[in-house]
């Protein structure tokens, strides 16, 4: 039998979220002005409120990933004293990928009724 090819069978190499960019910094959304649209800078941004909280979500994830993956890693080579340990961090992982969702759907819909409000 051959060597099964990764992500096609079996677990990836990587197994978990990897690859997580920051999408704040492909932000250059144009603004509605008196005299016109003026593009915010990606510092603005990041540094709002609301860049930082979705900064601070997008982090929280990587690290519940990363702390699941090694969860995983120490129980297949038998150094995890504490199986229920993994379940813990794959649900804390889960927690924050929901809740991090949940955030983006409910700012979107902010944005499309501000969008859509007749001034």
């Amino acid at each position: 039998m051959s060597a099964p090819i990764d992500g096609v069978t079996g677990i990836p190499k990587n197994a978990g979220i990897t690859g997580i960019t920051n999408p704040i910094s492909k932000i250059a959304a144009p603004v509605q002005t008196g005299d016109g649209e003026k593009a915010v800078s990606l510092d603005e941004v990041k540094e709002s409120d609301f860049g930082s909280l979705f900064s601070d979500l997008i982090q929280n994830v990587k690290d519940t990933d990363a702390e699941f993956t090694q969860a995983q890693y120490l129980l297949a080579t038998g150094q995890l004293d504490n199986p229920a340990q993994l379940g813990i961090a794959g649900y804390k992982a889960e927690l924050a990928v929901s809740l991090l969702i949940q955030m983006r759907n409910r700012a979107l819909d902010a944005y499309n009724e501000l969008k859509n409000m007749n001034v």
